[in-house]
């Protein structure tokens, strides 16, 4: 498609210098294959991520090269395979300096939210852009009406399209892509992938425990453990036999979290220790790292600590999702804010806010009808879009490998 008037303009005041401020990359660039990914929201972040993770488990080697713009926000704690950088200044030296740097050999842009020049000189480079999660809302940009054709325009410079929705297909044509460029999928998966455990281990435990109801208080934090402690003695008074999985946030804190529940009057077995639960244990102590896919399969309640006090900001609530646990949190889960909100809304996840509200939540959910309706929206909103990352995946794979796309 010939270049719009609107982009030629657009592109003409982009050729100006770059700012005096801003300096080049400077981080090196890991050796081997790059994808750039861009989360142009922070909705977007969280199936990146697990594009991310997928891709260091299919391609060792490969890395992967995030960037941000919109409201998404640096996440703290990202796979190995992850390099985090700024984007450039929407300007065409500085686009140029950014592209020579880090050299992709493939480039995934979600939502929308263009950035024309960047785009541009992107398109012009030997090497697959793809447009992912593409929204209809996102494809229109306000600040453009004075040039009319800029999406036209930008849009011509990636290969294909994975749209969210029907509506963000037919917008999409309507900027002139081609329908076989456009790929309706849905929104990429936001959950992690179930995690793994030894089965012989999970079927050990399981055994001495079974018939008791069973919770899990995962990565409490030294200051909420009072207030788990007092939660799960307030909870045991309507629920009889109730057992609690506590997964201290980290296991070189497993002695004292041993010796607090003991001093509370728990009988405690430590899983470090290699103690299996026995009739009258009433907590066992998972101190180890690396088990959580066993402790999710056995606790049918999950209350994601790290959440009660603002400091701490949260724990991933798609780890016991993807297991189909149900998921209480305190208020305070900044860093996976979206997440909540997503499973909350889907009848998935609850606030507690203190012990008696959690220890009211775990009683309540230790009805079997109660934690399986929750426990299988979890389920359905941790999978969804899995099908969308396994075809976006098995595209990458092709174009890493040299191959036609």
């Amino acid at each position: 498609m010939a270049r719009s008037v609107s982009l030629s303009a657009y592109l003409a005041l982009a050729r100006r210098p770059a700012p005096s401020d801003w300096a080049p990359p400077r981080e090196p660039r890991p050796a081997g294959s790059i994808v750039w990914v861009h989360a142009a929201s922070q909705g977007a972040m969280a199936g990146l991520l697990q594009l991310a993770i997928r891709l260091e488990r299919d391609h060792p080697g490969a890395h992967v090269l995030l960037t941000r713009g919109g409201d998404a926000e640096r996440p703290a704690r990202v796979p190995g395979n992850v390099v985090q950088a700024d984007l450039p200044p929407e300007n065409i030296p500085a686009a140029e300096a950014f592209l020579d740097h880090w050299r992709p050999n493939l480039a995934l842009w979600s939502n929308g939210h263009l950035r024309p020049a960047l785009l541009t000189c992107a398109g012009k480079r030997d090497f697959h852009l793809i447009l992912v999660d593409a929204e209809e809302t996102a494809l229109e940009e306000a600040r453009w009406r004075w040039l009319p054709d800029m999406s036209r325009g930008v849009i011509d410079q990636f290969h294909l399209a994975f749209a969210r929705t029907a509506n963000a297909a037919r917008r999409l044509t309507r900027l002139g892509m081609a329908p076989e460029r456009i790929d309706i999928t849905g929104p990429l998966q936001q959950a992690g992938q179930a995690l793994n455990c030894n089965e012989e281990e999970r079927a050990e435990v399981a055994a001495t425990i079974a018939g008791r109801p069973v919770w899990l208080a995962a990565m409490v934090k030294p200051g909420e453990l009072d207030l788990v402690l007092r939660a799960h003695r307030l909870a045991s008074r309507s629920t009889h036999r109730l057992f609690l999985v506590l997964v201290p946030d980290d296991e070189a804190q497993g002695p004292d979290y041993a010796r607090a529940a003991r001093e509370a009057g728990f009988r405690v077995a430590i899983w470090s220790e290699g103690e299996v639960p026995g009739e009258a244990t009433q907590i066992l102590l998972a101190d180890t790292r690396g088990d959580m896919g066993l402790w999710y399969r056995l606790s049918p309640i999950a209350f994601m600590a790290s959440s009660l006090f603002p400091e701490h900001g949260g724990s991933d609530p798609y780890e016991p999702a993807a297991l189909g646990s149900a998921v209480l949190s305190g208020p305070e889960t900044g860093r996976y804010a979206a997440a909540y909100t997503r499973l909350a809304e889907g009848g998935a996840a609850r606030i507690v806010r203190d012990a008696e509200t959690l220890a009211a939540a775990v009683s309540r959910l230790t009805a079997p009808d109660q934690a399986a309706a929750m426990a299988h929206a979890a389920w359905m909103l941790a999978t969804e879009g899995a099908e969308a990352t396994d075809r976006l995946l098995t595209l990458m794979g092709r174009a890493l490998d040299g191959e036609v796309i």
